[in-house]
């Protein structure tokens, strides 16, 4: 018998990552396309639906091949209808992602947001390894996050459970948010957030450092920081102050076995995984500390592919 395969897409502003994978969660064939958002975003699900097509027909598979599709998408969902609320990157508002994905390629459809799905892709094949009380985190350009427990999502009532990036963490002064908040997680530890940090210390700094007459970027200063820099190391410090208790308030709530730390930022390695520990254990409820394991995601770009194939498949009971 013919061995099916389930689809995960990785719908993100600039482009869209895709996959054919085992039921197992074993990856077949990835590609990516780009994210078309002109038009409010009107092209998006049939460029979807068509690069299935074209890339089946490449292989040279027929589409009696597919089981179903798991798609993440940058915004809240309404679970249940599989209905985006808002993805401003997009263009969307209110848009019914599954009824016009299931229309356009004739397969059962399952959405939910593209950081749930990279958290259900780490716990599944990545460094969640399994875990069923986990919370993922994702420090790119913004910071995502996805919350699992007793292996579901946990979704809240209108989608917009997990949001630890804005978690509130200078109640006053803080730097504008585009969430329209202030003082957000997000603006501190994301990569723009260290930019941001690091541009207003060197102003106010008098000593050499490393990071003076250098392009600022999230890695130089991280680099800086393992070449002890003091500056550096003082800019980390305050950024794994401020994720170490967000990520203790959220794992008070939650009690998990690991924290995945994902996104670019996280290539820092080591560093930023035994700085942020030791402020976790500092503010996390000593029970929850002992029960927890910090650990750098092992995906990368694949996970929101693998969590898409892992809700397909849990979601539409396949």
């Amino acid at each position: 018998m013919t061995e099916k395969w389930l689809v995960g897409v990785d719908l993100g502003g600039t482009t869209t990552k895709m996959a054919f994978l085992t039921e197992d969660g074993d990856i077949v064939h990835k590609w990516e396309i780009g994210t078309d958002i002109s038009n409010k975003g009107e092209n998006i699900v049939r460029h979807i639906a068509q690069s299935l097509e074209d890339t089946l027909h490449r292989l040279g598979e027929s589409k009696e091949r597919l089981l179903a599709i798991g798609i993440g998408a940058p915004g809240p969902v309404q679970r249940e209808t599989g209905m985006l609320y808002e993805a401003v990157n997009l263009g969307w508002k209110n848009y019914p992602l599954k009824e016009r994905l299931e229309r356009e390629t004739s397969l059962p459809v399952a959405v939910d947001n593209d950081a749930n799905i990279a958290a259900l892709g780490e716990m599944w094949k990545g460094a969640g390894n399994g875990a069923r009380d986990l919370i993922c985190v994702t420090l790119g350009t913004g910071v995502g996050g996805g919350v699992i427990a007793n292996g579901q999502i946990v979704h809240g009532v209108n989608g917009a459970g997990g949001e630890i990036g804005h978690m509130t963490l200078v109640a006053k002064g803080g730097a504008p948010c585009n969430c329209g908040k202030t003082g957000c997680l997000e603006t501190i530890a994301s990569a723009t957030g260290i930019v941001r940090i690091a541009k207003e210390k060197l102003s106010q700094w008098d000593k050499p450092t490393l990071l003076r007459g250098e392009t600022i970027t999230a890695k130089a200063v991280f680099d800086a920081a393992k070449a002890n820099d003091e500056l550096a190391l003082a800019i980390v410090d305050e950024v794994m102050f401020y994720l170490g208790l967000a990520l203790a308030n959220a794992a008070n709530v939650s009690n998990p076995e690991k924290i995945v730390i994902g996104g670019g930022v996280s290539k820092a390695g080591n560093i930023l995984v035994e700085r942020v520990g030791a402020y976790f254990r500092r503010f996390a409820f000593p029970r929850v500390a002992e029960g927890a394991t910090i650990a750098l995601a092992t995906l990368g770009n694949d996970a929101g592919v693998i969590g898409g194939a892992w809700l397909a498949k849990t979601s539409l009971h396949i």
